[in-house]
């Protein structure tokens, strides 16, 4: 904050999209990044370990590339062929790699190939899913807490210390700068913290999934293991798919910003910003132990429930919006109607 003071580093404003005022810092992606690596460093060193280090390698070049775009700005192009570069590392190097769609669509095993593909498929569209929810006070870092701290509590349930490691690490850098994130924020994590949270979110969602595989352990300890990593990143995932059908039906790039996403239209019924994170973070936590409980239902049966819940609040949220603007235009109407009639009296 004292840099962005200093620099005139501030977040641009846009009245469409934000309602923030004054001048905030969006370089806490810095503090986020910061945190993060200075501690999974040390884990890393202290017991001499190098899992880690291509996905330190792949949060290195996303902090380029976001604090570049929180300072200067970057193109599509450019930002999006960094994170495919980011993706394939990981998926040829770091071992991050879907082999299997788990029965969903009635897809099972894959072949290296198409599994890399999907894999890099999914890890640039949670990346960027992050980044999307980041529209309002303390949502991005919110939910970023939630998904990695449910993820270190399920891989110390799966004796995968490592990886719990690094959801804990990410979980404290991001508890750390929520201090100063939550409504009204003195800070925002800019693209730089949003790319990172949903790099590592991604990552840790597919070691999940690949660690719990019905035919990597005998015993998996999470039988809807894909069902139960879409739970937890349940809020980016379907605000990502359903503002990305928006535009796309609509005829406009999926990429173009608006004011349509989840957060938005909670506010536009009335909530806070504080009230909107906090009823985005209780549906998150509900997926979560709705899918943890209902296991036995299996991936595709409970994966399709979940979408369904999620499409009835939406639809849930257009009813009411519909409600409210018919409301307010008939009573327009109305007035407008008098106010006709009463100069003509007049006359």
């Amino acid at each position: 904050m004292h840099i962005s003071d200093r620099y005139k580093l501030y977040d641009q404003k846009d009245f469409y999209r934000k309602d923030h005022a004054g001048e905030i810092s969006r370089l806490g992606g810095i503090a986020i990044f910061c945190g993060f690596m200075i501690t999974l460093l040390m884990f890393a060193t202290l017991l001499n370990t190098t899992t880690p280090n291509f996905l330190i390698i792949a949060c290195l070049i996303l902090f380029g590339v976001g604090l570049k775009d929180d300072i200067y700005g970057v193109n599509v192009s450019t930002k999006f062929g960094l994170q495919f570069i980011v993706a394939l590392i990981l998926v040829t190097f770091g071992g991050y790699r879907l082999s299997s769609m788990y029965g969903v669509f009635g897809i099972t095993d894959m072949n290296p190939f198409w599994g890399s593909i999907f894999t890099i498929a999914v890890i640039i569209f949670i990346n960027n899913a992050f980044n999307l929810i980041d529209g309002i006070d303390g949502l991005s870092s919110t939910i970023g807490i939630i998904v990695n701290l449910t993820f270190g509590i399920s891989f110390v349930v799966c004796r995968d210390y490592t990886s719990a490691f690094v959801a804990f690490s990410l979980v404290g850098a991001i508890a750390g700068f929520l201090v100063y994130n939550h409504a009204p924020a003195k800070i925002f994590m800019g693209d730089t913290g949003a790319l990172i949270i949903g790099l590592v979110s991604v990552v840790l969602a597919i070691r999940f999934i690949e660690l719990n595989r019905f035919n990597y352990v005998s015993n998996p300890d999470f039988t809807a293991g894909p069902a139960v990593a879409v739970a937890i990143l349940i809020v980016p995932v379907f605000d990502s798919l359903r503002i990305f059908t928006i535009r796309i039906l609509k005829g406009v790039s999926p990429f173009l910003g608006d004011n349509n996403h989840i957060h938005h239209r909670l506010k536009q019924h009335g909530f806070s910003t504080n009230q909107t994170v906090l009823i985005l973070a209780a549906f998150n936590i509900i997926m979560i132990v709705f899918a943890v409980y209902m296991q036995n239902m299996g991936n595709f049966g409970l994966i399709s429930v979940m979408i369904t819940i999620c499409v009835l609040f939406n639809v849930l949220l257009t009813y009411k919006k519909g409600r409210k603007k018919y409301r307010h235009y008939k009573i327009s109407d109305i007035l407008f109607k008098d106010t006709i009639n009463f100069r003509k009296g007049i006359l």
